[in-house]
């Protein structure tokens, strides 16, 4: 017999309708199960107080949503879709349908986590349980720990232990597939009242962004999409993933996000192909990027504070550039204007497109706070605005490793060189001429440093510097120094090497 005669399935950044686990254990264990999806206006609010009025995220949610709609629609139930903030939303809406349940996939970020105990707290009070499951990793919280029972703060040994429970658990178990569709006769219709279209991009508050045009597919189906064409080239991702100008990804990470595709169903794809023969390497380093999507979820359960702290907390004592030639800095960094060519191309495919190529979002981190010594906190936050793919835990993990200031980062001797950089992962400039096409003529081998060519070079190529392309903004080569003049407050915890410049 079923738990619950009603439940409630609280959809946020698992729109899909399979392999779903908060959806699965509603299902199964209810008479009854009514969907639904909150526009969250405090989320959206804070987007709007920022100035952002175009946002790529919010156009793949609405056809998100729409294709989620229409999966349930077809399999006997529906969508209920609202737009309020979602503390308040959900606990009504419990109360109006009569629900003894509402079940949600868990959330790891602190204002989630907050969010989510008010509602737990709301539902409480009108005797209705609020039930969390684990759906967004592959392992969660304390599930991966030290042989001491402490959590990781390493990730090669994290890694390990990760695979060594996938092993023990005979490999597959904790990837497997819920069986949402074996309990399709639970899905209840959204009452007449509540079955409503969608709220509009007008409704909601903003304005048409360029998604659409720029062919970024969504949805379960693009999902799907991108997976099956990333499985022809998934050998060759080891080798591919860090030239911006090659296929190498698998585009699959604003997915991830918003829950488009099932964590287990990527994992359990790459298991497949490493041990199909054809996956290899490739499919290995994938999975072991995969892996660090969860350790980067663990740092953050244990370490909240690192959103806004360093996680190291030595490295809140270093003394970042914050006046006005820095403000001006940063203006250039954001739109593109360092002079360093594969920085800037960098930042203009992630103002034009809302996605940046991995090996792109070290090289400009370690440029904004090392090159220009601005606090890794404010490109965070730029990246938070404009990434279609933003996740806390990864982002705060990422410009923490940059920073040298997270978990298992780079020492802070560790500073990437924008040009040596650029020649050797966009070594025929393909990518910078594809975002600077004002340099587009000039050679390979000055394409990378503009102001190295000679006047003729620079006349037959087009190129002005100071006019059409500027010049750079900051010497390399002194910036290092002061670099590790700054960090000499932390010398004594990343000690024991030279100076390294890559």
């Amino acid at each position: 017999m079923p738990h619950f005669d009603k439940s409630l399935v609280w959809f946020r950044r698992d729109l899909r309708s399979t392999d779903h686990a908060a959806l699965y254990y509603a299902l199964s264990q209810s008479r009854q199960v009514w969907c639904a999806f909150v526009f969250d206006t405090d989320i959206l609010d804070a987007l709007k107080q920022q100035g952002v009025r175009r946002d790529r995220r919010i156009d793949f949610i609405l056809d998100s949503v729409a294709e989620l709609d229409a999966a349930l629609r077809a399999a006997g139930g529906g969508l209920i879709v609202l737009h309020d903030a979602a503390a308040r939303a959900i606990p009504a809406l419990a109360a109006e349908l009569g629900v003894q349940a509402v079940f949600a996939n868990a959330d790891y970020e602190p204002d989630a986590v907050a969010r989510d105990h008010a509602v737990a707290q709301t539902l409480q009070d009108h005797a209705t349980l609020f039930l969390s499951c684990k759906d967004q990793v592959i392992f969660e919280k304390d599930e991966v720990l030290t042989q001491s029972a402490r959590p990781f703060s390493v990730f090669t040994p994290y890694k390990n232990a990760w695979m060594a429970k996938l092993a023990a658990a005979g490999g597959d178990f904790y990837l497997k597939a819920y069986p949402v569709d074996k309990y399709h006769a639970s899905l209840a219709r959204p009452p007449a009242q509540q079955h409503r279209a969608p709220p509009t991009l007008e409704q909601l508050g903003f304005e048409k962004s360029n998604l659409h045009e720029l062919k970024i597919p969504t949805g379960m189906s693009g999902a799907d999409t991108l997976l099956d064409d990333f499985l022809s080239r998934i050998g060759a991702y080891g080798s591919a993933r860090d030239y911006p100008a090659v296929k190498g990804p698998s585009y699959l990470s604003v997915h991830l996000r918003f829950g488009t595709v099932s964590i287990r169903s990527l994992a359990r794809t790459a298991m497949q192909a490493m041990h199909s023969g054809h996956g290899g390497a490739g499919a290995a380093t994938w999975l072991s990027e995969l892996t660090w999507r969860d350790f980067y979820f663990m740092i953050l359960h244990h370490h909240p504070r690192v959103a806004g702290q360093a996680f190291k907390p030595e490295y809140d004592a270093i003394k970042w550039e914050d006046d006005q030639q820095a403000q001006a800095d940063f203006a250039a960094w954001c739109e593109g204007r360092t002079g360093y060519p594969l920085v800037d191309a960098a930042m203009l495919q992630i103002n034009q497109t809302g996605y940046m190529h991995n090996r792109l979002r070290m090289v400009v981190a370690s440029f904004l706070t090392k090159d220009l010594g601005i606090d890794w906190r404010w490109g965070e936050k730029y990246f938070a605005i404009h990434l279609n793919d933003f996740d806390l835990s990864a982002n705060n993990g990422g410009w923490q490793w940059a920073a040298s200031s997270g978990c298992d980062a780079q020492p802070y001797f560790r500073i990437f060189n924008p040009v040596t950089q650029s020649e050797k992962f966009d070594p025929d400039g393909k990518f910078i001429r594809r975002y600077l096409p004002q340099l587009a003529r000039l050679p390979a081998k000055r394409i990378h440093a503009p102001w190295t060519a000679t006047p003729e070079e620079l006349r037959q190529a087009g190129v002005a510097l100071d006019d059409n392309y500027p010049r750079p903004i900051v010497d390399h080569a002194q910036a290092r120094a002061r670099t590790l003049e700054r960090y000499a407050v932390v010398k004594k915890a990343d000690k024991g090497e030279a100076p390294e410049d890559d």
